[in-house]
């Protein structure tokens, strides 16, 4: 079994990804500054493909489902679906899940770590997001380590404005984030941190950034 990668590593390498959809999509479009226009899952093949060189790098899952998820993290690997109705998580997708990597002796013994969701064009607080948040928070929270295999999640994002917005990017940052830490607040042995968020000018034209909202398990 690898040793699965850091945080830190794992953090750097969504947003060098995001980073590097960015020079893609500019490159490609001529485009200095929106990336939000760019297709579907555009962040997150680049986001992949930065996890995937890293020299430890994990199993990656684009849009694996929540019960698939939380049965490879469940201590009880059939007891997702009491799991979901006691959390009242529906059936849905998560952009991006990372796995322990291992030689597999049947396609049910995969183990989750981590999971993501990754969202282009994020520019105000809306319910889309705050549902992905509140989703990864209870897919998290537990009393005991061993409840779950899942390190923390990451609500990963790319923000852009024109410079004739009239609320600007750092104001929209902080409410962001103060939206999420409520959520985040509102669970049981949850905490979280913000990673990013250094915010490029382009005169003339606008603003942009990408951030990392981490949220992760404490226990005493």
């Amino acid at each position: 079994m690898n040793k699965f990668p850091e945080q830190n590593e794992i953090i750097d390498a969504v947003t060098k990804g995001i980073r590097a959809a960015k020079a893609n999509y500019s490159h490609w479009t001529s485009d200095e500054l929106y990336l939000s226009y760019a297709p579907p899952k555009f962040l997150t093949i680049h986001v992949s493909q930065e996890i995937a060189k890293l020299s430890n790098s994990p199993e990656i899952f684009i849009d694996a489902t929540v019960a698939d998820i939380l049965r490879c993290s469940l201590p009880n690997r059939a007891g997702f679906r009491d799991f979901m109705r006691e959390k009242y998580l529906t059936q849905d997708l998560m952009c991006l899940t990372l796995d322990e990597r291992f030689e597999h002796k049947t396609d049910n013994d995969s183990i989750s770590r981590v999971i993501m969701s990754i969202k282009n064009g994020v520019r105000n607080v809306q319910e889309e997001y705050k549902n992905e948040v509140e989703k990864m928070c209870k897919m998290l929270e537990r009393d005991k380590k061993e409840d779950s295999t899942l390190d923390y999640g990451v609500f990963a994002f790319y923000l852009d404005i024109s410079n004739s917005a009239r609320k600007k990017t750092q104001k929209r940052l902080d409410e962001i984030i103060e939206s999420f830490d409520k959520i985040v607040s509102s669970h049981n042995n949850l905490k979280s941190n913000f990673k990013g968020g250094e915010i490029n000018i382009i005169d003339n034209i606008g603003e942009w950034c990408v951030g990392c909202y981490i949220i992760e398990p404490t226990f005493s």
